[in-house]
Parts: structure tokens; C-alpha cells; sequence
């Protein structure tokens, strides 16, 4: 195979494989696009092997113009077993799949559970498993033409990890394993319906993945934790973080309204009824709150999400956007009185760290999380000064935290600037990575 790098003592390539690359909208593509556009490239070539014609719930042409000039991006094609799966589901050849169970029609429950049954034991650890076998036999040989200094996989899905594994055992070259979700504790892990076989099966390959890897990353302090009882290993965190540039034009927007904002995807374990519950009452006993209040929700939202808002009157307040490309969030972000911040209501919710966070926080809005009190998001939140983490089902709590917010709103006062929160600046995280990948490839 031909060389596609130019031969640098200086500068160390770098192979990043992953799934979610533009024109994929959401914040699993995120991620690792801003640590592309922030690695210093006078230290670290990327080369970013990814598919050709996936499957991307969203897309967002927008975040395409980030991607660097020195970027190498290589793309080959994947076989998914979608188009089988939407024809059992009933779905339209158009019609995307969903991330973690989000469902914005109510499917027939028998069809739905069979479609579970098969998609968490018929394709383990995922439906891109077709693409490990094809990915390495066409990378080792990509890898021997170029001088590539370290393999970067980020997951999930976790078949990115699978093929970094096996290309470690072949090539031998130092290897990081990035986890921006859980694999066994992914909160939709107990909704797959699996057998004792296939549980027994994701756990193996996870444990060989935290084993084998060189470094491993986790985006939560908790997630970290919970891979120490997996393994030996020491998990890095490297939280998710906000772009400087995405808000350096962006301007406060008009704020007519007491308007509550939830970004990105609302499925139905972020779906926590006493939201909903005491908005309504809140409305009918204060007629000043229920003039001024506006619910805005950008993003997919389940079925769920819609038959709440219905049962308790609030239809009338909301204002739903299915997505917005990324470049025109922080204005939105600014526009609102309030940011709201829902948590999974699943075993792993103390680990929970969404990327929308970080952006929360350098909107300079007051953000109001329902979730763990002692979680890792609700730890931020206070560390910075930022907002305010209430329990899932404490009505008292909420309904005060937002009389205070509303209080301010009336009083002129929507800013909130936290302290300390540049520190997840995607350039200071990007750093600290730079400085982590020169200690594997030193050390290997």
C-alpha cells in the first residue's frame, strides 16, 4: 500500500478510528472531532479511518468545516444490518435509527421486543461488528506503508475497540482505548434482553479491551471507578468540553420569555415525570409563571416525552425543534432563562456526564438538573457554581429552585457565570491529551 504520510521526525502520526465523524451530527461526533482541530499539529498527524456509509441517527453538514486541513480522513465502506432491521420494525428505508431505545412513535410491543432480543444478542458487541474483520485486514496493511506512532479508538460503538484490539496483537503498536459511555453499564445494558451466554460474551470483550489497551479514557470520574472493578487497569479521565470558538460570535440572545431549554436527545430514562408535574402546577397556581413560561426542546424526544407534556397540560408552552445544526446551539443555549439537564434514571446514573454539560456551563445560563445529588454531573454543577441538582422524584426541591430562577428572571437577572469551568475548554482538554499520548508512545 502506498505511503499517504510524509516522512517527519517531529511530528508522530496518529490513527484514530471511529464510527461518528462529520457529516454525523450529536456529541458522539464531537468529541473527537474538536480533539483533531486542537492537537497540536505540529506535534500529532491525524489519520481518521471511518466509514463510508454508516448509519448516523442525525447529521449536521456544519461541523464538516472544523475538520483540519492536515487531517487525512479515510473512509471505507461498512455493512449494517439495518435495512433487515427496519423492515421487521416496520420502518421506512429513510427513517434513522435511534440511540439508546429512542423511540418518537410508539412501536407494536411484541415487534419491539423480538427487535431487542436480536439486537443485543445477535450482534455482539454491536451491529457494526461486520466491519472489525474488513477494518483490519485493511489497516495492518495501511499501518506497515505509514509511519503510524499510535491507534486511537473511541467507542462506543464498542467495535471500534475490537478492531483496535486485534490490530494491537498484530502490530503491536501502543494503543488507547476511548470510552465515551459505558459497555456493561451503558444504561439501556439491562433493556438488550440478553442471554447468559451473550452477557457472558460483551463482558469478555470489554475486559480484553481495559486489559490490552495501553491507556484507556473515561469521560466520568465514576466510569473511571467502575473499570477498576472490571480490571487492573487505571483509567484516565478526560471529560467532554466546550469549543471557545463555537461561542466566540455568538451573542445573548432576547429573552421575551421565561423560557426552560433541554438540549439534544430525550429518551424515555432522561423522561422524569416530576419535571413535567410540577411545571403544570406551578402554571395553575401562579398566573405571572404561567404567562411567561415557555418549554423549548431541541432535539429527538421519545414518545414518552410527548405523552407527559400531553398529560399534563403543557403542550400549549412548548416549542420543539428536531435539530439544529451545532453552529447555531449557543445562541439558542443563550437565548433561554433556564437550562435543564435530565439524567438517565438507570443504575449508572451517578457516572453520567453528558457532553451538553459542558456546553451548559459556558452558555452562562443557570442550569437545573434532575438526577443523583451525588453524581458526577451534580459535582460539577457545584464545583462551578453553575446550577442546581435536584432528586429524581423530590417535587419540594425543584419547584423551589425554580421559583428562585424565576424570581431572578423577573428581576432582570439571566446570567450565571460559574467559576472555574475553562478548565473543560476543549484547548485545555486537547493538552492534556497531547501530553498523554507522548507518555504512551514514549513509554511503549
Amino acid at each position: 500500500m502506498k505511503s499517504i504520510l510524509e516522512m517527519n521526525q517531529q511530528v508522530k502520526n496518529y490513527l484514530l478510528i471511529t464510527y461518528y465523524w462529520p457529516p454525523s451530527g450529536g456529541s458522539g461526533v464531537q468529541r473527537w472531532l474538536k480533539f483533531v482541530k486542537y492537537l497540536p499539529p505540529e506535534n500529532w498527524k491525524p489519520v481518521v479511518y471511518t466509514a463510508k456509509n454508516p448509519e448516523y441517527p442525525s447529521l449536521d453538514h456544519s461541523l464538516g468545516r472544523e475538520i483540519p486541513d492536515h487531517a487525512i480522513v479515510i473512509k471505507r465502506k461498512i455493512r449494517e444490518p439495518y435495512h433487515f432491521y427496519k423492515l421487521f420494525r416496520g420502518m421506512r428505508k429513510e427513517e434513522k435509527i435511534n440511540t439508546g431505545f429512542l423511540s418518537e412513535n410508539k412501536p407494536p410491543a411484541l415487534r419491539e421486543k423480538i427487535s431487542v432480543w436480536i439486537r443485543g444478542n445477535c450482534f455482539i458487541p454491536d451491529a457494526r461488528r461486520f466491519w472489525i474483520g474488513p477494518s483490519v485486514r485493511f489497516l495492518k496493511k495501511m499501518i506497515r506503508a505509514n509511519n503510524i506512532d499510535l491507534v486511537i479508538t473511541t467507542g462506543p460503538p464498542h467495535s471500534m475497540h475490537m478492531i483496535g484490539l486485534r490490530l494491537k496483537r498484530i502490530t503491536g503498536l501502543p494503543w488507547i482505548a476511548d470510552f465515551r459511555d459505558p459497555w456493561t453499564k451503558i444504561d439501556y445494558y439491562d433493556s438488550l434482553k440478553l442471554t447468559r451466554r451473550s452477557d457472558k460474551k460483551h463482558k469478555k470483550y470489554e475486559k480484553q479491551v481495559l486489559e490490552n489497551a495501553d491507556r484507556v479514557l473515561a469521560v466520568s470520574p465514576s466510569m473511571a471507578n467502575d473499570f477498576r472493578q472490571i480490571t487492573s487497569c487505571e483509567p484516565v479521565v478526560l471529560t467532554n468540553g466546550y469549543d471557545p470558538d463555537d461561542f466566540a460570535t455568538s451573542h445573548n440572545g432576547k429573552i421575551n420569555k421565561f423560557s426552560i431549554l433541554h438540549l439534544g436527545t430525550m429518551n424515555k430514562d432522561r423522561n422524569h415525570p416530576v419535571f413535567w408535574k410540577v411545571i403544570s402546577q406551578m402554571a395553575d397556581k401562579n398566573p405571572a409563571f404561567k404567562k411567561q413560561l415557555h418549554l423549548h426542546l431541541i432535539g429527538k424526544v421519545d414518545y414518552s416525552v410527548l405523552e407527559q407534556i400531553t398529560h399534563y397540560g403543557l403542550d400549549h408552552y412548548v416549542t420543539r425543534e428536531p435539530y439544529v445544526d451545532h453552529k447555531y446551539i449557543m445562541e439558542k443555549l443563550k437565548s433561554a432563562a433556564v437550562l435543564y439537564l435530565p439524567i438517565n434514571d438507570t443504575r449508572n446514573a451517578e457516572m453520567t456526564l453528558t457532553g451538553k454539560l459542558f456546553e451548559y456551563l459556558a452558555a452562562e445560563r443557570p442550569v437545573v438538573s434532575t438526577g443523583p445529588v451525588h453524581g458526577d454531573a451534580a459535582q460539577i454543577l457545584k464545583e462551578t457554581g453553575s446550577g442546581s441538582t435536584v432528586d429524581f422524584k423530590d417535587e419540594t426541591a425543584l419547584e423551589k429552585i425554580l421559583m428562585e430562577l424565576f424570581s431572578r428572571y423577573q428581576a432582570g437577572k439571566t446570567e450565571l457565570r460559574g467559576k472555574g469551568y475553562e478548565k473543560y475548554s476543549r484547548v485545555n482538554l486537547a493538552k492534556n491529551l497531547s501530553q498523554l499520548m507522548e507518555e504512551v508512545v514514549n513509554n511503549d
